[in-house]
């Protein structure tokens, strides 16, 4: 076998090996959730014939043509029975586009599909689009809302950074042929926007997030609410928030919602990120809270601190010291994945089940704010558990 088939074989023999490796649940945990061993996405997992030109007489050396920098932030969604991310891929060229990842059981064996997704512009074309959260709505049609990012062109002149950020909207009811609707209009820019899967008094329901900038939240108050009356022409006239920001929490610099809240019995069970400013920078961890069935704008449980932080090599990427997730999938039986990237750089999995995860809302104290209200809640667990102890 000449020398160049025989690296081909190679390269394709290690890519299969990757993608059929078993993962595995680590034993240890906290209760609430299971974390598994190994990455579910990163971008080795991409195919080999995005990255490489296979012809030898136009690619002789068997080089990397086009470079993959990571797999991230995924939206998620039970399709046919399979389960699927809607991947942020970033190229080496710090572009990102979409891309769909199946696997027959939620964990291990993700395979991409043929071809990225082709999303089409919008008026304005984006210079980069990223962070689709999924929403199967009533209405029938799967959204896909996504932040659209272009330059500021009201930056002084040589500043190539600034930028402004919109709540793209799609639709779609094959996952592969997408049909692109004029970005949300709002006061504010919006980078974390979430539809609601029912409709509310007769309209589309929005997760949003105000922001004064691209990065900085500014005067936005937290993760808001809004109805629009016409999703092909969606606009914010009016918003609230729903869940705010607190001084020395893990959400004071910016919180957001993850991906569409799962109906319980109990109430709308929601999955966010928080941000919080250290000397190593930003500190992105995920939480929790519940809102009611009858009025979702009503926060009904609001577990203290962090639900999952970055642990391990998760604390190691591009942007270190991050989880972020915008993907989860209920499934029939009540099990939970959820999704979430480490750093900027790969996508993990963890399970749990609707009764745990409703549990951990409903009775984790809340933060009380203060050192002291902290003390006093953690003095209650130990009283209560040294009468049952000395019993």
């Amino acid at each position: 076998m000449k020398q160049f088939e025989q690296k081909l074989n190679d390269l394709f023999a290690r890519h299969e090996e990757l993608i059929t490796l078993k993962n595995e649940p680590m034993e240890e945990g906290n209760g609430v959730y299971t974390r598994y061993k190994n990455p579910v996405l990163t971008a080795a997992h991409t195919p080999v014939f995005w990255r490489y030109d296979l012809n030898e007489e136009t690619n002789p050396y068997l080089m990397e043509r086009i470079g993959m920098n990571a797999t991230m932030n995924s939206g998620a969604i039970k399709w046919n029975g399979k389960y699927l991310l809607v991947v942020r891929v970033e190229g080496a060229d710090r572009k990102s586009f979409f891309a769909v990842a199946e696997s027959p059981n939620g964990v291990d064996n993700f395979r991409f599909w043929d071809y990225p997704v082709t999303m089409p512009d919008d008026v304005i074309p984006a210079t980069n689009i990223y962070d689709m959260r999924l929403t199967a709505h009533e209405d029938g049609w799967i959204y896909g809302i996504f932040c659209a990012e272009r330059h500021d062109d009201n930056a002084p002149a040589g500043d190539l950074s600034s930028a402004t950020a919109t709540a793209a909207i799609a639709r779609t009811k094959d996952l592969k042929n997408w049909e692109r609707l004029p970005d949300l209009k709002s006061k504010s820019q919006q980078r974390n926007v979430v539809l609601h899967p029912e409709f509310v008094d007769g309209k589309y329901a929005f997760y949003t997030r105000p922001q004064d900038g691209f990065i900085d939240a500014g005067s936005g108050g937290g993760i808001g609410w809004a109805l629009v009356d016409d999703i092909t022409n969606a606009e914010v006239k009016e918003e609230k928030i729903i869940d705010s920001r607190y001084y020395h929490t893990i959400k004071e610099v910016k919180n957001g919602e993850g991906p569409h809240p799962i109906k319980t019995s109990k109430g709308w069970l929601h999955l966010a990120h928080g941000v919080r400013g250290c000397a190593a920078g930003l500190r992105y961890v995920l939480y929790m809270y519940m809102t009611s069935l009858e009025d979702p704008t009503k926060l009904i449980a609001s577990p203290a601190g962090y639900f999952m932080a970055p642990e391990g090599e998760e604390r190691i990427g591009d942007v270190s010291n991050v989880l972020f997730s915008n993907g989860w999938i209920a499934d029939e039986d009540g099990k939970v994945f959820i999704y979430y990237a480490s750093s900027d750089t790969r996508m993990h999995v963890a399970v749990s089940t609707i009764d745990k995860l409703v549990d951990y809302c409903m009775n984790t104290p809340q933060d009380g704010l203060t050192t002291t209200a902290s003390v006093e809640t953690l003095k209650k667990l130990i009283y209560k558990n040294l009468k049952l102890m000395n019993k």
